[in-house]
């Protein structure tokens, strides 16, 4: 099993910091299916916040996304996200997952292309079973077939079908504009912040930005002190709607702790913390003017050349 190549078979996989991480109160974000809505239900705002405070949860995987694993124990994988680049490890983000939520790769010779959900949420129908699956914002699959208004796709757990209307086809070229990025986030306005969150069902700081950097073409790391190493630098005089903003502990001067991106007109874009969600604010008088540090484009502008 060690270095298997596996797919992520819920909707969302919760990506922990050890097997022994999980509590109780999780167990419905653990099984197969996932029951996202119902974890997060049922979850106080001490809940939430232990999360983060007891280094509970890394990153979340989507539906079909590829992963490493590189070591089983009992019922549980160490696994890597090639998609998730970070500094913690060059194959990918690590973590923890539950085995039952993994599935060997599905044969790919009849592949078209890939559908990419463009939805919020889309329902994914799975040949030979009777429940559809929830699938979040930015879930890719390999096309089948896209004739009609129902297409058909590969996942790890057959052949499924989605409705055309909830998906673009083929990955975007990284052509698009600075707003576009803050129009992809601007959909999300009023989601709850999820610590360790990279779906549709709730964002963290840099899941919010990684996600809206990747929906137009941008690939990025996922933790925010990692992507304020990517990208190019630009000056706080000169920042454009898509940049993204970086603050630090130290009114600026300190440990990067927070990232948003820039909406315009002096103001941020951002899933602020537990207890809150996405939201568009005036920077002028938050706390955050006073500890905004640096700023990165990941765009490209009109006229450059790749």
């Amino acid at each position: 099993m060690d270095g298997m190549h596996m797919q992520v078979a819920v909707s969302v996989a919760t990506v922990w910091t050890s097997s022994a991480a999980p509590r109780e109160l999780d167990r419905p974000v653990i099984s197969h299916p996932a029951r996202i809505s119902e974890w997060l239900m049922g979850m106080t705002l001490a809940d939430q916040l232990d999360l983060h405070d007891s280094n509970r949860i890394q990153t979340q995987v989507l539906f079909g996304e590829h992963v490493i694993v590189t070591k089983v124990e009992g019922d549980w994988a160490s696994i890597l996200v090639p998609g998730q680049p970070t500094s913690k490890n060059e194959k990918g983000y690590p973590g923890w997952v539950p085995l039952r939520q993994l599935r060997k790769f599905q044969n790919v010779e009849e592949v078209k292309g890939t559908a990419i959900i463009k939805s919020k949420t889309a329902l994914l129908k799975i040949e030979g079973m009777d429940s559809t699956i929830p699938l979040c914002y930015q879930t890719e699959l390999p096309l089948i077939n896209a004739a009609g208004n129902t297409i058909k796709v590969l996942t790890p757990l057959g052949k499924g079908e989605l409705h055309r209307d909830d998906v673009h086809f083929g990955k975007p070229a990284g052509r698009k504009s600075g707003e576009d990025i803050c129009r992809s986030g601007e959909r999300f306005i009023g989601l709850p912040y999820l610590w360790g969150g990279v779906s549709s069902y709730g964002y963290d700081c840099s899941g919010f930005a990684y996600t809206m950097l990747k929906a137009n073409g941008f690939p990025a790391a996922r933790d925010a002190a990692d992507q304020a190493r990517g990208g190019r630098e630009v000056s706080l005089d000169a920042i454009k709607p898509g940049d993204l903003l970086f603050f630090a502990y130290e009114e600026g001067k300190g440990a990067i702790h927070h990232v948003g991106i820039y909406h315009g007109n002096g103001r941020l874009l951002h899933s602020p913390k537990t207890g809150k969600s996405i939201e568009s604010i005036l920077l002028e008088g938050t706390i955050y003017e006073g500890e905004l540090c640096c700023a990165r484009r990941y765009y490209k502008e009109a006229g450059m050349e790749e």
